[in-house]
């Protein structure tokens, strides 16, 4: 059962939301995580470590986990939106391996210079043994986003287009507040966010046993990293409250489907974009 929400945006376009409504036996896999939910202590290990953990999965995986994003430039247009002469500063905030620079660089952003920092020294020297890894045109580096040290290496009101992709969801929910705050620094006036992660009732948050929860939508992977899944009104809150500003218009809904050993799976994303001080328009994007 799927329930559709139509949403008329300014321009007079009509858009809906295809909302799944859970079925009994996704109620009682949610009821059942909280039969056996981590304990305080081991949370606060999970938080303590969480670097170490990081770094662990790159080392594990190396660069073969996550795929490129050669979908962001189809996704946001505001990465397209610029002259070809305009120089544009560009921060990815929890960059990986560079799974969202490098197809940038790969599709000719001559006129792009890259920042990207992540919180694992291990996937930013995956970053710079790249062989697309230019610096001239780029520079990598370690930073914490809970902290301030981002701007060690980034000037305050300098980066026309920052990204948090897939990132927020694996921060304690305390710090989203700092987050958001360092994005915030960091984008000129009238500068972008690009904001896609999960969200809410996800197959991947559907699937979690007893004895992953941490808290309300907040879980632990086998590996000890960490994932949040997220309702549009949380990050709408979350970001005005910072000063960032946006609307209600709906620009964009996609459906896709895929199959693995018969089934069906579902994978509800959040993504959004974000103004300084300008208006900004935001979306939901559905899979399953």
């Amino acid at each position: 059962m799927e329930t559709d929400i139509e949403h008329i945006a300014e321009n007079g376009d009509v858009f809906i939301h295809r909302l799944k409504k859970l079925s009994d036996d996704e109620k009682q896999r949610l009821v059942a995580q909280n039969s056996r939910l981590i304990p305080e202590a081991k949370a606060a290990r999970l938080e303590k470590d969480a670097k170490r953990h990081w770094d662990i999965f790159y080392k594990r995986n190396e660069t073969k986990f996550f795929r490129d994003r050669h979908w962001t430039t189809r996704e946001f247009q505001e990465l397209i939106n610029f002259d070809a002469g305009e120089e544009i500063k560009f921060l990815e905030l929890g960059c990986g391996v560079g799974n969202m620079v490098f197809p940038l660089v790969e599709e000719g952003f001559s006129n792009f210079y890259f920042y990207a920092c992540d919180f694992s020294p291990r996937a930013v020297e995956f970053v710079k043994s790249n062989k697309l890894f230019n610096e001239s045109r780029m520079k990598a580096f370690c930073a914490d986003l809970t902290t301030d040290d981002l701007f060690e290496n980034v000037q305050e009101e300098s980066i026309d287009i920052a990204s948090l992709i897939f990132v927020l969801s694996a921060i304690h929910p305390e710090a989203w507040s700092q987050v958001a705050k360092v994005a915030y620094r960091a984008l000129r006036p009238g500068g972008v966010l690009l904001l896609r992660d999960y969200g809410r009732y996800d197959m991947a948050q559907l699937r979690f046993k007893p004895g992953h929860k941490i808290s309300d939508n907040f879980y632990m992977r086998q590996d000890g990293t960490r994932s949040y899944y997220f309702t549009e009104e949380e990050l709408q809150k979350l970001f005005t409250d910072t000063g960032f500003e946006g609307n209600t218009k709906s620009r964009l809904k996609i459906e896709s489907k895929s199959q693995k050993a018969g089934l069906h799976w579902k994978k509800s994303h959040w993504y959004k974009h974000w103004r300084t001080r300008t208006c900004s328009e935001y979306a939901l994007s559905r899979w399953r």
